[in-house]
């Protein structure tokens, strides 16, 4: 297993949520939701470093986050930009040289275990790009403007798509200068690879590995932490 670099996307805000702040801020059984997300990251054995893409006024925060972890990784914090691809652009070329593998994992996906990461990382030993994601469970339906049906996939084509990505460093660089040439907005990586015609490997997920978007979804967060914390 090659050893990775891990960029977490941290520069959003707390709009979904109705907070005031950056959601990846706010209390989780007494923690930062990103404090949980650093913590599952440092853990895996093939992480070797971390790089939060945040907000500037966010920054003096996440540095006290950060260090009140006393993490054995290091923690480096990157400038977001206005969008999500536009911030993980900011944290590629932020990287260390000696990076050749990178796994991207959302910052509010806070509930995602070490061994996910050092599953993604051993994937990446074999293929250029990856996605960890759960077979859909739900009856999915394609609807027009008007809300008509128009037609309904196989659902055992589906997967969910979630975090981590992991991807060839290289190759993902070049897939996001070519997406700035050509104007492409996409909402993840694994998109941008599929655009540049290079393949994307599916990981098994964790169906606990959701990403804290709503009031609801940081009570069932706290549900499961529960649980496994016993």
């Amino acid at each position: 297993m090659s050893p990775v670099h891990v960029l977490i996307p941290a520069a959003g805000s707390g709009r979904r949520m109705g907070a005031d702040r950056n959601k990846v801020l706010l209390d989780l059984l007494g923690q930062p939701i990103i404090a949980w997300t650093l913590k599952a990251a440092a853990q895996a054995e093939a992480v070797v470093w971390i790089g939060v893409i945040c907000q500037v006024g966010d920054r003096p925060t996440l540095e006290t986050i950060a260090k009140s972890l006393n993490l054995s990784k290091p923690v480096v914090l990157i400038d977001g930009g206005t969008t999500r691809q536009e911030s993980v652009y900011n944290g590629l070329q932020a990287l260390p040289t000696e990076a050749t593998h990178v796994l991207i994992h959302d910052g509010a996906r806070c509930l995602a275990t070490p061994d996910l990461f050092d599953r993604c990382a051993a994937a990446l030993d074999t293929c250029p790009g990856l996605v960890a994601a759960v077979p859909v469970k739900d009856t999915i339906k394609v609807v027009d403007a008007n809300q008509r049906v128009e037609t309904t996939p196989d659902r055992q084509q589906l997967w969910a798509a979630q975090t981590p990505q992991g991807f060839d460093v290289a190759l993902l660089k070049q897939c996001h200068q070519q997406g700035i040439e050509q104007g492409w907005s996409v909402t993840d990586d694994a998109a941008l690879f599929e655009k540049c015609d290079l393949s994307v490997q599916v990981v098994s997920g964790e169906e606990t590995n959701l990403k804290v978007t709503t009031p609801m979804d940081l009570a069932i967060a706290e549900f499961i932490l529960k649980q496994r914390l016993g």
